[in-house]
């Protein structure tokens, strides 16, 4: 780790008075395992290196990069984002990031145990979750794809304003697609396990899902149009909460891209609603010490018992609004620093999802959303997708359904969230949500 840090602190450290200079170095690792029908049918082992390098002199910047990490091609990284500035429009909130005093948190993200695993289990692993998947039900067909996949990663930040950062992490996970057939009729169910090693994962739990999610769709049937109470399981809610997050977003606050801009200090969701972003939970895989501009990173309340305190910024974004960076920086080597949530988290109130459910009298335990990108306005609010699931009358499960639309807005779906649960579920995205129930949700269907 120290080469790289050094790296990064020796092209930081070749600023003119007139200038500042960031280098941002990363180098990783992945593996991905693809299997079907008992043999592998694809096996990928990648490595990547590289650097990033941000120049700010009079206003402007300049930026270039470059994958490799040898010598003459950083003087010529370098050299070309000094190029660069020239051609850059001055902005008066262009500029670096500098030290604000946030002891970053120590948190432990690699795992050697990972980095020592051999190809060939991570092979046996991925057969054996095929195995499981087709010997869980009778009804499962096949499985169109089982997969292991990993990543280990390293990185640096170091700027002339007197940053010098380091950090690594690793991460794994087993995912599979199960079929599940009657008569005519294929349904698709996903399972998936994370975590930062292998003894992190659990091969029942992906294949059980998976199984369950294909089998519980069989007979499915297009629903009465009407108006129901969604119940959103913990990956759906998820889902929910990213598109949430990205109107939260400063850069797209900032850009007229949110129903939410000037209402901090608002109500915007129920009070049973508490939202932040925690990159300093460990439990999170996109958990890390410092964003991507070398800050620590740090508890970002977003939405307090359903009020608004915020939005995510970066160094640049925060600037431009007024406001201090929230850490909310996220890039790679091959680009300048964006704005994102990094570890999004809900916070938990009671109940399993089981518990939530029989709460409902009449509602759709949603377990698939579709057309999220072309169906939610980041500007309006409007939503609209497409979903499958599972029926709910009087606090049980009843009939599949599929061909139907659950409309309404991001703002009247906060607003009107009635139950939280109390079971927090990490997905591979990095997000902890737990199962939501919100009631008054228009249903469109026959």
């Amino acid at each position: 780790m120290s080469e790289l840090l050094d790296l990064a602190v020796k092209v930081a450290g070749a600023a003119n008075p007139d200038e500042q200079i960031e280098a941002f170095v990363g180098r990783s690792t992945s593996t991905s395992v693809k299997v079907h029908g008992g043999a592998i049918e694809s096996l990928t082992q990648a490595t990547s290196a590289g650097i990033g390098v941000r120049v700010i002199a009079d206003g402007r910047q300049g930026f270039a990069w470059a994958g490799s990490l040898d010598d003459d091609v950083i003087a010529e990284v370098l050299a070309e984002a000094r190029d660069n500035v020239a051609y850059a429009q001055p902005e008066d909130w262009v500029g670096l990031a500098e030290p604000d005093g946030v002891v970053p948190p120590a948190i432990d993200l690699w795992r050697d145990g990972l980095a020592t695993l051999p190809a060939e289990r991570k092979i046996d692993l991925a057969l054996e979750l095929e195995r499981a998947v087709r010997a869980r039900d009778p009804r499962i067909s096949g499985v169109r794809t089982a997969q292991w996949g990993d990543g280990a990663g390293e990185g640096a930040v170091a700027t002339s304003t007197g940053i010098a950062v380091s950090g690594r992490s690793t991460f794994c996970h087993l995912s599979v697609q199960a079929l599940a057939t009657d008569g005519d009729e294929t349904k698709t169910g996903y399972g998936v396990s994370v975590g930062r090693e292998p003894g992190d994962l659990d091969l029942d739990e992906a294949a059980g899902d998976a199984v369950d999610r294909a089998t519980r769709l069989l007979g499915a049937v297009q629903p009465a149009s009407g108006t129901v109470s969604l119940v959103l399981e913990p990956r759906m809610a998820a889902t929910l909460l990213g598109v949430v997050a990205g109107t939260l977003n400063g850069e797209s606050v900032l850009k007229g891209r949110s129903p939410f801009a000037e209402r901090v200090g608002e109500q915007i969701a129920s009070p049973l609603v508490t939202l932040v972003d925690d990159p300093t939970d460990p439990l999170s895989l996109g958990a890390d010490a410092h964003d991507g501009e070398g800050l620590a990173t740090r508890h970002v309340p977003l939405i307090v018992d359903g009020v608004l305190r915020g939005f995510l910024h970066n160094t640049m974004t925060g600037r431009r609004a007024g406001v201090p960076s929230t850490a909310s920086a996220v890039r790679g080597f091959r680009s300048t620093p964006g704005v994102g949530a990094q570890a999004l988290a809900i916070a938990p109130r009671a109940g399993s999802l089981d518990d939530l459910i029989r709460g409902v009298d009449h509602g759709v335990l949603v377990q698939s959303m579709t057309g999220l990108h072309s169906g939610v306005n980041p500007v309006s609010g409007d939503f609209s997708v497409g979903v499958e699931g599972l029926m709910v009358r009087g606090g049980s499960r009843a009939e599949p359904i599929r061909e139907a639309t659950v409309a309404s807005t991001l703002q009247r779906l906060l607003l009107d969230v009635s139950a939280v649960g109390g079971e927090r579920e990490w997905t591979p995205g990095g997000t902890g949500a737990a199962a939501l129930v919100i009631p008054g949700v228009t249903l469109s269907g026959r």
